[in-house]
């Protein structure tokens, strides 16, 4: 008698730019060298493996694997469901992938799941036959019920979360109330993926990603987590049950420096940060951490989280004009942002300041107030870019509908190098502007001698910080000295 097991399903992060790394908020080949783990995917393939279907998950981009390569793995595995993660600016590529697939396996039934896919199912579809579905929003669960499906030969229409070729869909997918019943994503990294493949700049190398938390309270227009896969509900896992992941973590990982909690707002509930840095401590762990956060965190409360082994933060601080500021729905105030900074400082955290210009009502003044707010705010790094956008979030709508994007041909959010593009102008500002101003500010911002020697005084006192802010600086530091070149690409200069 046949069983679940022998039912295969391949989660594929497919072939595209070497390093490309799709699963991060702005999909692309990066300065510094950053390359996230693809988590989504993998915490897809952990609930079909716990529902008892046989997994595969290829990470193409980060094991520098070609289309042959991967089909040659895919045809010995022969999956009956092959999931192909997604991103806007390479999906005209993978829509090619399935096509690749579809000719090698085509009996298998191929699912596309990711950010650009939630916002665009109908399109995404169009690109080729050779897709069958596309899976909507959180899809964890969706997956898992498709494959229950084919296996049992039971009609797929009903499973809830899938558009179909032919323009219909089984109605939404509820969100995952109690996140604990996800196995640990570590698990299935721990199988399938390479460490030593993976870096933040934010973060000690080598380094593991893990979530929380899902959906974030909060709704910047820009943001694209919430707005496509993971809704606005925030919803946390239990605190011993993170603590249960962070000592797996310790013991199964050889050499792990560091782990990045990449939920949207790590802080969003001070009273939770609290918990589970107590949690930390108390159970006598030791591993520096990072996290995402909002300015508006209290020193009481970073004082914890420091003591339980927090290194940095990544923050938004997003632009020195509050108007601009109030124009993308942040909800945080200037004057705070500087009483933050002192109170990560006083805790000894650092702070990744991200700021954006190009925003709705941008002007050369508004740029330039945000140059200043990152001098004054000082951050252990930064980086300045135009605001980057994509399908399924309230800025690309917004551009959209004012004629201010320089256009609609996904593939062109990539230079040819597979660095970002800026694909926006403003009324006042065009892209190559936008550009000229992010170079500019890198310069202004990291070739000053007071910070040249800030950080030589930073590896000679902590010298674990050494290998990663060279790993970084290796390759980001040519384009910091020569700039984009703005007349092939408008390279945006993101991280």
């Amino acid at each position: 008698m046949r069983k679940e097991k022998d039912f295969r399903i391949t989660f594929l992060n497919p072939p595209y730019m070497k390093k490309f790394s799709r699963a991060q908020r702005s999909p692309a080949v990066t300065k510094s060298g950053t390359l996230y783990y693809p988590m989504w995917l993998a915490y897809a393939a952990g609930a079909s493996e716990m529902a008892g279907f046989s997994i595969d998950l290829i990470d193409a981009p980060a094991d520098g694997l070609d289309v042959a390569s991967v089909t040659r793995r895919i045809k010995t595995f022969s999956p009956s469901l092959v999931v192909v993660d997604t991103s806007t600016p390479s999906i005209y590529n993978d829509a090619q992938i399935c096509e690749t697939l579809k000719a090698t396996l085509p009996d298998a039934f191929i699912a596309v799941v990711g950010t650009h896919v939630s916002a665009l199912p109908q399109e995404c579809l169009r690109l080729s036959p050779a897709i069958d579905a596309a899976a909507v929003g959180e899809y964890d669960y969706t997956i898992a019920e498709l494959a229950a499906a084919l296996y049992n030969k039971t009609p797929v229409a009903a499973v809830a979360g899938l558009w179909f070729k032919d323009g219909t869909n089984s109605g939404p997918r509820p969100a995952i109330a109690n996140l604990d019943e996800l196995p640990f994503v570590s698990r299935v990294y721990k199988r399938f993926l390479k460490m030593e493949n993976y870096f933040n700049p934010n973060a000690l190398f080598p380094m593991v990603t893990i979530t929380t938390s899902r959906g974030c309270p909060h709704e910047c227009i820009f943001c694209v987590y919430p707005q496509t896969l993971m809704g606005h509900k925030l919803r946390q896992r239990s605190v011993d049950n993170v603590l249960d992941e962070i000592e797996y973590i310790i013991s199964a990982f050889d050499g792990v420096k560091a782990i990045f909690f990449e939920d949207d707002t790590f802080t969003a509930n001070r009273k939770r940060c609290v918990e589970l840095s107590e949690g930390i401590i108390k159970r006598g762990v030791k591993i520096s951490w990072t996290a995402n956060a909002r300015a508006t965190l209290d020193y009481e409360t970073m004082g914890v989280m420091r003591r339980a082994g927090c290194r940095s933060f990544c923050v938004g601080f997003e632009s020195g004009s509050q108007q601009m500021l109030d124009n993308i729905k942040k909800r945080t105030v200037i004057d705070d942002m500087g009483k933050f900074m002192e109170a990560a400082r006083k805790a000894g955290i650092l702070v990744h300041g991200c700021f954006m210009v190009g925003l709705p009502g941008e002007t050369k003044a508004t740029m330039a107030m945000t140059l200043d707010l990152a001098k004054r705010l000082n951050p252990d790094t930064v980086q300045f870019y135009p605001m980057m956008i994509y399908p399924g979030t309230g800025a690309y709508d917004w551009y959209s509908e004012r004629g201010l994007l320089t256009t609609k041909d996904f593939s062109k959010w990539l230079t040819p190098a597979g660095l970002h593009n800026t694909v926006i102008r403003t009324e006042e500002l065009s892209s190559e502007e936008l550009v000229r101003f992010c170079d500019d500010a890198r310069r202004k911002f990291y070739l000053r001698p007071a910070y040249l020697l800030y950080k030589l005084r930073q590896v000679i006192a902590h010298p674990q910080e050494l290998k990663r802010t060279v790993k970084s600086a290796r390759t980001f530091m040519k384009y910091l000295l020569r700039g984009s070149d703005v007349r092939k690409g408008k390279d945006c200069g993101c991280d």
